[in-house]
């Protein structure tokens, strides 16, 4: 590098440096909330063995995207096997006495785990001439599998989606005993327990398909490209572009949340990556620490939703819809510019209602000299999204990025990985899967006996019954039982059973599939943010060290548009790439946009100048009725928010020409 490349790196250095202090109460803090925060604290030869297991099941991945997957069981059950071993040494019995050693009875489950997923291996052929009929045998491994996934569930998803499955498999035992539409033939022990792991439904179904391919090896891609220092280049970029606004640091975690999303996949890893650097510099400019930690929560939950890596769920839509993923990735595009324009927009309203001016000069980053330096840094992502247009598996895209990181990161001294990160790449995407995977292994289950008991269809037209036929009291039924589940369940097994039961429904009174999937998986989502359980806003609190509840409701707030944003790509399908025309995109993208700055501005209560409570009454109205599907109301609420607009303008002038 040239010596003002050595001054721009040190600047920015300088200026992307976490608050270590706050990094660890977070930490803390997530240790409670997140799994991957929660790994016990091993020593002595305990470390080299987890890296030898986690390289070697990784190179397992790498090469069965390289040179085709193994058929059905013989990929999945061995997925599910290294996850299980892994857990059972990572994580403790209790999460809050994070021990320093594997206990006997981990040692127990580390054993048996290895067991259930050779029994798959080794029998395999046997295991497919019995075809259903099975030995006492066949019952007592899967017995013992089934009890693994649950407990290994526990302790690293918690006890809501565990609970969940214990109750599913209790259903499918009494069926004949309960009420109404419940009701079904039942089912032995036997029978529920052989189909939930002998069988391509249950704990080795779709969910755990899609991990053993698609999602494990974009972790790798995104532990990669972590590692590569592709994330701190994406929050430089950020602050320089948006740092001098006013306030520009809010704004920053705005944007590279954006572009960490594209990377993480992942809420709480985008709120601890990005919050320990944004978070500060917020309140070193004078917003309240409870509103800068909102800021990063609200944006964070964002990355999941923000193509080209969306989050884990969204490979597994793949499999439910049976259509390309480059499809959703590109479906979802316009939905996540008007998550983040909501955001940014409260954001703005707020810094200019409070008065708060943007970061010195001298304190920013170079972003341009960032980006005719360092462009090649975004050549992984842009590789990625070529990949999959070009019509190429999600896994071999994902391959292929891999591969552009390491070969990124020679061209500078800086950045550049040597067989040691390597090594430790591939651990950090092996440990970053494990909560995906075992939650992908618990949702199997409770698909399975859906699927079993013939329950979803049941489900599917009860909500319809329920909703009278209503689309929009469909819509509403649907997304609270999203935003409930979403409160205790991980992400990608909300979704998988959204779209088991409530997607069907969606469905059925006349929504798009893909709508109707993105619908779920979105509010699934945003229960990071949904008080009284917000996540994401927890994990921020940590480092703004602020009142978690107080946070999760500032988040809330900010993050209202994203509630308004799955109706509005259900009412407007062009938005998604479906069933396009210009006239029909043209219109929704102009009112939703418009009607996202009137909600944002509501928020806030500024849009020139402060709203009096009439003007945000007003406003409010105004936003509803721009993002409905119905002219007679979107022209009102254009003239409303126009009004209101040039009102305050005019009210602007006439005080500043008082003043003069």
């Amino acid at each position: 590098m040239t010596n003002r490349d050595d001054e721009n790196k040190v600047s920015i250095d300088s200026l992307l440096t976490p608050d270590k202090t706050a990094g660890q109460e977070a930490e803390a803090i997530l240790a409670k909330y997140d799994p991957e925060f929660a790994f016990r604290k091993l020593k002595g030869w305990w470390p080299a063995v987890i890296t030898v297991i986690c390289v070697v099941w990784s190179l397992g991945q790498l090469y069965t995207a390289g040179f085709g997957i193994f058929s059905s069981t013989l990929q999945r059950a061995p997925h599910v096997g290294f996850a299980l071993v892994l857990i059972y040494i990572l994580y403790a019995v209790i999460r809050s006495k994070n021990s320093e050693t594997v206990r006997w009875f981990d040692w127990i489950c580390i054993v048996l785990s290895a067991a259930v997923a050779l029994y798959h291996v080794v029998f395999y052929q046997a295991l497919i001439y019995k075809a259903g009929n099975y030995n006492d045998f066949d019952f007592f491994v899967s017995l013992v599998a089934v009890l693994l996934v649950l407990e290994a569930s526990r302790r690293v998803a918690g006890v809501v989606i565990t609970s969940l499955a214990i109750i599913f498999l209790i259903y499918a035992y009494v069926g004949p005993h309960l009420p109404g539409f419940l009701a079904h033939p039942g089912f032995t022990i036997e029978r529920i327990v052989t189909f939930q792991w002998l069988s391509t439904e249950g704990i080795l179904g779709i969910p755990i398909d899609v991990s053993s391919t698609f999602i494990f090896l974009f972790m790798l891609f995104a532990a990669f490209l972590k590692k590569s220092g592709i994330g701190d280049w994406l929050t430089g970029v950020a602050v320089g572009v948006t740092g001098a606004a006013p306030g520009g640091p809010a704004k920053a975690a705005v944007v590279s949340s954006a572009l960490l999303g594209t990377i993480s996949g992942s809420s709480v890893a985008n709120v601890v990556g990005a919050g320990s650097v944004t978070i500060p510099l917020m309140k070193s400019i004078g917003y309240r620490s409870q509103f800068a930690g909102a800021v990063e929560a609200a944006a964070s939950i964002g990355g999941q939703i923000m193509p080209p890596i969306m989050g884990a769920a969204a490979f597994v839509m793949t499999e439910f819809l049976n259509i390309p993923y480059f499809q959703i990735a590109l479906g979802a595009v316009i939905p996540a510019v008007f998550y983040f324009t909501g955001i940014y927009m409260s954001v703005h309203f707020e810094a200019k209602r409070v008065g708060l001016s943007g970061m010195p000069a001298e304190r920013l980053p170079d972003w341009r000299r960032l980006l005719k330096t360092r462009w090649t840094m975004a050549l992984p992502i842009v590789g990625i999204v070529v990949a999959l247009e070009q019509g190429y598996t999600p896994m071999l895209a994902a391959l292929f990025g891999l591969f552009m990181v390491i070969g990124v990161s020679l061209i500078h001294a800086d950045t550049r990985l040597g067989p040691r990160d390597i090594i430790q790449g591939l651990e950090d995407g092996t440990r970053a899967a494990l909560p995906v995977i075992i939650a992908c292994a618990t949702a199997g289950i409770i698909v399975g006996v859906i699927t079993l008991s013939g329950l979803g269809l049941k489900m599917a037209s009860g909500i319809v019954d329920l909703a009278g036929g209503s689309v929009f009291f469909t819509l509403v039924l649907t997304m609270i039982s999203s935003l409930i589940l979403g409160m205790g369940v991980p992400t990608t097994a909300n979704y998988i059973i959204q779209a088991t039961i409530s997607a069907p429904a969606l469905i059925q009174v006349g929504i798009q599939p893909l709508a109707a999937h993105l619908f779920v998986f979105y509010f699934g989502i945003i229960a990071d943010i949904t008080p009284p359980v917000a996540l994401a806003a927890f994990a921020a609190s940590g480092i703004a060290k602020s009142d978690p509840f107080k946070t999760g409701f500032e988040a809330f707030k900010l993050g209202f548009a994203a509630y308004i944003v799955p109706y509005v790509f259900v009412m407007f399908p062009q938005l998604l790439w479906i069933q396009f025309s210009f006239a029909g995109f043209a219109e929704g993208f102009l009112t939703t946009f418009l009607g996202i700055l009137a909600i944002a501005s509501c928020s806030a209560g500024y849009l020139r100048r402060p709203c009096a409570k009439w003007e945000r009454v007003l406003l409010l109205v105004a936003g509803f009725a721009l993002v409905s599907p119905r002219i007679e109301w979107e022209i009102p609420g254009v003239v409303v928010l126009a009004a209101i607009y040039f009102y305050q303008r005019f009210a602007a002038r006439r005080e500043a020409g008082m003043q003069k």
